[in-house]
């Protein structure tokens, strides 16, 4: 999530559990080490692949997080104990603050290393966009109001009551993934296709539209569902280019994206780039991670040795504005497969290595 989100959240965590002995100070404790995870990104490691495939990696472990929940309790303890509350609910304080940053994150499509040393599939449960008011403002107005009243006496049950209903709107968010993705697998089985994976990740800033990619050999489908939708599921067919991926073997940061993101990527030959996108992030042909992987010279593919990240197109605010309408009219036509063939446009900049 954002860096404002996780610093409210580690605020009010801090806030609800040592505000009556720590007063305002616990706000501003809690949303410093909140954003402690994310010091990562200062840390250059090699070329755009690596940076984004690293990032959320040892810094969201929840074996390093708490091992430094168990260090900072114990210098606390040592050098500034407080006789208001116990080492254990320090520790408990601390450990929150901490693990809920990478386990809010793994709500989100990107991927979060929760295991880290071990190397599954980064945790993706996907249920949440990367910014979402709704999750967010709940937990803002708690830190907002717990400034004005300095969290002393009942005070503290502020912050407390902003954590429960951000807690319910991650389970509503869940819901409604559940919901997207059943409404697609009967659409599957009634055409009788097999998918090879299907991905359930929230439209832009909101939980109550889905956008749903189906991987299929060569091809994969994207539709959008919607709580109110009453028709099946329109899946539209995209090319996604596998048949490229032969040019990238012995790659070894192809096959590390391969595993950051599942294997929901799309392979483009654009002029003379073989371009890998990461479907799973930003929205149908605008999608913020796309790498420039090898060029074709004399007619042979040569992958790059430092692979460059195309600039970002966020896309028009009528595309916004149009995902918008689309949760409250169903019946509205989102044109999907013109949004994607953005990703067939010529690079008329040059590509960037972060």
């Amino acid at each position: 999530m954002d860096s404002i989100t996780q610093a409210v959240l580690g605020a009010s965590i801090q806030g609800a559990l040592l505000g009556r002995w720590q007063g305002r100070k616990a706000l501003l404790y809690g949303a410093m080490l909140a954003t402690v995870p994310d010091l990562d990104v200062i840390m250059e490691y090699g070329d755009a692949v690596a940076n984004m495939t690293y990032h959320r990696g040892f810094s969201h472990s929840l074996f390093v997080l708490s091992g430094f929940a168990l260090l900072l309790t114990w210098l606390a303890r040592r050098f500034r104990p407080h006789p208001g509350y116990s080492a254990q609910r320090l520790l408990l304080t601390l450990w929150l603050v901490l693990v809920t940053h990478p386990l809010l994150d793994a709500f989100t499509s990107y991927g979060t290393q929760l295991f880290w040393p071990l190397t599954p599939t980064p945790t993706a449960w996907s249920s949440l966009f990367i910014i979402d008011p709704l999750y967010t403002v709940p937990l803002i107005a708690a830190v907002v109001i717990s400034l004005f009243t300095g969290l002393r006496e009942q005070s503290w049950r502020v912050p407390a009551v902003a954590l429960a209903l951000s807690t319910l709107y991650i389970g509503f968010s869940l819901a409604g993934k559940f919901m997207a993705e059943q409404r697609v697998e009967q659409e599957l089985a009634r055409q009788g296709t097999q998918a090879e994976r299907l991905f359930v990740t929230p439209t832009p800033f909101n939980t109550l539209l889905w956008r749903v990619i189906v991987l299929d050999g060569e091809d994969y489908h994207e539709a959008l569902v919607g709580w109110l939708d009453d028709d099946t599921p329109h899946l539209q067919r995209l090319p996604r280019g596998t048949h490229l991926r032969e040019q990238l073997a012995g790659s070894a940061m192809h096959e590390r994206l391969d595993w950051f993101t599942g294997g929901v990527l799309r392979y483009d030959q654009v002029g003379d780039h073989l371009i890998v996108t990461d479907l799973r992030l930003g929205m149908t042909g605008f999608h913020p991670f796309r790498f420039d992987f090898a060029h074709l010279r004399d007619g042979r593919w040569q992958l790059q040795e430092h692979i460059a990240r195309l600039p970002f197109e966020r896309g028009e605010i009528e595309h916004l504005n149009l995902l918008l309408k689309r949760i409250w009219q169903p019946e509205l036509d989102v044109p999907l497969l013109a949004w994607a063939s953005e990703l067939q446009k010529p690079l008329l900049t040059e590509t960037r290595s972060h």
